[in-house]
């Protein structure tokens, strides 16, 4: 079974995660047959090992880890291969694991925030 982890950096404010909460929701309504978890960097839980123990309680074999980032900068080119490695110790071959590029490096992302940038430009003017 597979599984999908949304890996994000985590805030002290829990008001920063709604928009990751609301893409994991979206998935899981589309894709009823996927697991879905979302995993935290740090301040928040569940932590990256939380998100993998939710995934496999739910019997997932294969996690398709997607960084929730815009680049690849230090957490998703040193952290994030780090924290795999870990999990990948401690459950061996049992479990597949899948890193994906980043949020931000996906074309149809680029594409709709480039939308979202210009849709003011196209709207009513704004009062300064």
């Amino acid at each position: 079974m597979d599984g999908l982890l949304l890996f994000a950096h985590g805030a002290r404010d829990p008001r920063w995660a709604s928009p990751f909460e609301a893409v994991a929701r979206r998935i899981a309504q589309q894709r009823p047959g996927v697991a879905v978890a979302l995993g935290f960097l740090e301040f928040m839980q569940p932590d990256f090992a939380g998100a993998v123990a939710s995934l496999i309680d739910q019997g997932c074999t294969r996690i398709h880890v997607m960084p929730m980032f815009l680049g690849s900068g230090g957490h998703v080119q040193r952290d994030l291969p780090g924290l795999v490695d870990q999990q990948r110790a401690l459950h061996g071959e049992r479990i597949e694991w899948t890193l994906q590029a980043p949020l931000g490096e996906i074309a149809s992302v680029i594409d709709a925030m480039a939308e979202a940038c210009m849709a003011p430009l196209d709207g009513p003017l704004s009062k300064t």
